[in-house]
């Protein structure tokens, strides 16, 4: 039997492959499609705000919900839909309807559904690896999600954007049919412990906001990723605008700008398969220092220099470190939190470290439209230098601190967490 059918971890794997693949293509084909329909900087900023906004909207009714369902089963209804979304958009564009108004209202709900299964993800997988091989694992996670989200992703992209909507649409449609294949072959089930009385979800939500503003560690990188997102999201808004067509600073076509893209791939794929042995021979808070410091390269770069080979370059090593301050601070966050709270934890911490996206790739728009794109890249560079002030709250201390504050999962007189692993009862395989 292959490892594939065999272990939960392998199945996880290749299932998160499959949809990080679909929302990779998805994401560099969206913009290239939105061209044929408009070149306002503000209207094609105005898509990344849409796929963004639910999870500053959604994310913690999302994470409550989370808690309480079975995660792999919320993973397959969100693939699912989004599936089903764009194949509607397809259908809607080939009656002659088609709109850069229509990619908005696909781009929400997809991202809605984006927003379930994201936090799903996250927070099954100390279920199938158990904590103790939590960074190992996200390392290996990692790499997988970023070659097929940044690496295989944007260059197919590219390509299916040039063949017309139905193309670029049907094929990451495609591709999460498959991730829902294959998560229908993990058995199981993935539903935590909870108190035996009843909870609104009001409480639930209010419960895991508690918890991550009671962990000044988690708190203070919420922020920071926050920020960062902040900046990455406005340039990354309109950099399509810099990139692509004759007029532009860098002169790429479609598929050489999702070539292009493809840098960020590199680096952190290797970041993230090395982020482990990064972590123990630098230390984990000189990893995350540095990595604050490299994420200024990536809105740096086109002021620095318009030779893709130079900004491909500058933004490999930039993201080699962000993959390292992922790995290390996605593990501390698993690890640091019970299971029956992973959902409302993860939802909340990314209420702050992605809910400013859609608000980033808006003042990005607003910025290029009034300004000029060259703007974007001069703010994005300042307010990620600006977070070094923050690094200074990631000690060893603190770290240690954070660690000795872990809390059991339940109580001794709650339910334990039903896991039904898979082909050997109680077994979990180590990634």
């Amino acid at each position: 039997m292959s490892a594939t059918s065999r272990f939960p971890f392998a199945r996880l794997m290749t299932a998160s492959g499959l949809s990080n693949l679909a929302d990779g293509v998805l994401k560099t084909a969206v913009p290239l499609v939105a061209l044929r329909y408009t070149t306002s900087p503000a209207l094609i900023a105005g898509l990344s705000f849409a796929m963004t906004l639910p999870w500053l909207v959604a994310a913690l009714p999302a994470g409550a919900l989370v808690d309480r369902w079975d995660r792999r089963a919320t993973m397959l209804v969100a693939n699912s839909v989004r599936a089903v979304v764009l194949v509607l958009v397809v259908l809607v564009a080939g009656t002659g309807h088609g709109s850069i108004w229509l990619l908005y209202a696909g781009g929400v709900l997809v991202g809605v559904a984006e927003v379930f299964n994201d936090t799903s993800a996250q927070s099954v997988l100390p279920m199938v690896v158990g904590r103790e091989a939590l960074q190992k694992a996200n390392g290996r996670l990692f790499a997988l999600e970023t070659t097929t989200n940044s690496f295989a992703g944007p260059p197919i992209g590219g390509v299916v954007a040039s063949a017309g909507i139905a193309v670029a649409l049907g094929a990451p449609a495609a591709m999460w049919v498959l991730a829902v294949l294959v998560l229908l072959t993990l058995r199981g089930t993935f539903r935590v412990g909870r108190a035996a009385e009843r909870t609104s979800l009001r409480a639930d939500v209010g419960e895991g906001l508690r918890f991550l503003w009671s962990r000044p560690l988690l708190r203070t990188l919420a922020i920071m990723v926050g920020a960062m997102n902040l900046a990455s999201a406005a340039w990354g808004a309109v950099f399509v605008l810099w990139a692509v067509g004759p007029t532009s600073a860098l002169h790429l076509t479609s598929a050489q700008y999702g070539v292009l893209l493809t840098t960020f791939a590199v680096g952190s794929v290797a970041g993230s398969l090395v982020a482990d042995r990064l972590a123990a021979l630098m230390g984990r808070t000189a990893s995350l220092v540095v990595a604050v410091a490299a994420s200024a390269l990536m809105p740096a770069g086109p002021l620095l220099t318009t030779n893709v080979w130079l900004l491909g370059a500058l933004w490999v090593v930039a993201s080699f470190m962000v993959a390292t301050w992922n790995v290390i601070t996605v593990s501390l966050r698993q690890r640091l939190t019970p299971d029956r709270l992973l959902g409302r934890l993860n939802s909340a911490y990314r209420l702050l470290a992605w809910g400013t996206m859609p608000l980033g790739a808006a003042i990005g728009g607003a910025l290029g439209e009034a300004f000029g794109v060259r703007s974007v890249f001069v703010v994005g560079t300042v307010l990620a230098l600006a977070l070094l002030t923050l690094s200074g709250q990631l000690t060893p201390a603190r770290l240690a601190a954070a660690e000795a504050q872990v809390i059991p999962d339940l109580a001794p007189d709650e339910p334990t967490a039903e896991l039904l692993a898979d082909d050997e009862p109680g077994s979990r395989p180590a990634p």
